[in-house]
């Protein structure tokens, strides 16, 4: 798989948010608001799983159409690893 600029882009900013989180605990901030910024970062990580798992997805049911093959394993797949994230 083809991991996009974009995608890398997206766990550099959960990186930095994380690294914000741990300077936010250093410095004794609210319990609410470092666990308002981790409900964050686990948002951030949700999404980019959907992303990269959407697009792994579509390129490879492309890939079986194109091949005429069945593309009902790669939708199992998909839900899978989906189903495994959480």
């Amino acid at each position: 798989m083809h991991y996009t600029e974009d995608m890398k882009n997206r766990i550099k900013r959960i990186e930095g948010q994380a690294r914000g989180i741990l300077r936010m605990m250093e410095e004794d901030k609210e319990c609410r608001d470092v666990v308002h910024q981790l409900s964050a970062v686990r948002s951030a990580v949700d999404r980019v799983i959907l992303y990269i798992v959407g697009t792994n997805m579509e390129a490879c049911i492309r890939e079986q159409l194109e091949n005429g093959g069945d593309t009902e394993e790669v939708i199992k797949e998909a839900v899978q690893l989906l189903v495994k994230s959480r």
